[in-house]
């Protein structure tokens, strides 16, 4: 197998990114740049430098009819879900590239592919409560999810023997249930109000606190990224604003590092 580097990687996933969008046009499904990927348009008209991954937006509506359908014809790119592999470890998709390996950090983490992800955003309730309620549950199932996954005695990076005590009974406890209980809770506390017709949306299988006006996202216009134009949501100033703050303004240097460690190769 051939080694990827991250400039070989990108490639890779620009290749992806291209056949997911010419997809979505063919058959009438919405999506759009989203996460670091809207903010790298906007401010980079590319890859935020630092960065090495491709984050895409879908409404549920959207999310579903692209699940039915992609993998039908497809043989090199492929969606993966946790609604269609159990097995798997994320609650949102990934749409990989099958002709790669990727693991992450390395061979004794996470088997996978070059991939792209696909963040879903889901009907938020009106009243404010609610809301919280369920980016409460999110992070709990997140953590928990978390703890599950890693080894019972990997030492926290704070803290002494009794925290270290802690959370090692707590690790264990974790045991006690499925590998991807927490995923399963997690996706159906997104999708609590499905069948509501409600005005606003949320991502709440990602990490972010962020809910806004569903027609910011429906809407779309065009960006560019690395050299090409793509869409992204005619409120993405808004949804910038809520997911990162003053995005345009760049962080400390010592910040301006990617946190994705991970072996990819072509096989």
């Amino acid at each position: 197998m051939k080694p990827i580097d991250v400039y070989e990687l990108k490639r890779i996933q620009l290749e992806i990114l291209d056949n997911v969008m010419k997809f979505c046009d063919e058959n009438d499904i919405n999506c759009w740049l989203n996460g670091g990927t809207l903010l790298g348009a906007i401010r980079h008209k590319g890859y935020i430098p630092w960065d090495d991954d491709i984050d895409l937006g879908m409404l549920r509506k959207d999310y579903e009819k692209f699940r039915q359908l992609f993998n039908v014809n497809n043989t090199r790119y492929k969606l993966v879900c946790f609604d269609d592999d159990t097995e798997f470890l994320y609650p949102f998709g990934k749409v990989i590239d099958t002709s790669t390996i990727l693991y992450e950090p390395d061979e004794n983490g996470i088997k996978l592919a070059v991939n792209i992800d696909i963040f879903i955003m889901d009907n938020a309730p009106d009243d404010e409560a609610a809301i919280k309620k369920m980016f409460r549950v999110r992070d709990i199932c997140f953590i928990c999810n978390l703890g599950r996954k890693l080894p019972i005695l990997l030492r926290p990076t704070r803290g002494g023997f009794l925290r270290s005590l802690v959370v090692y009974a707590f690790r264990l406890v974790l045991r006690l249930f499925h590998r991807n209980y927490f995923t399963r809770k997690m996706i159906a506390n997104s999708k609590h109000y499905i069948n509501h017709d409600t005005k606003r949306v949320g991502d709440f299988t990602g990490l972010r606190y962020a809910v806004i006006d569903k027609s910011e996202l429906e809407n779309v216009i065009y960006g560019e990224f690395e050299g090409k134009k793509y869409k992204i949501p005619s409120g993405y100033d808004e949804w910038l604003r809520k997911l990162y703050g003053d995005y345009m303004q760049l962080p400390p240097e010592d910040k301006r590092e990617s946190t994705h460690k991970f072996k990819a190769y072509k096989i």
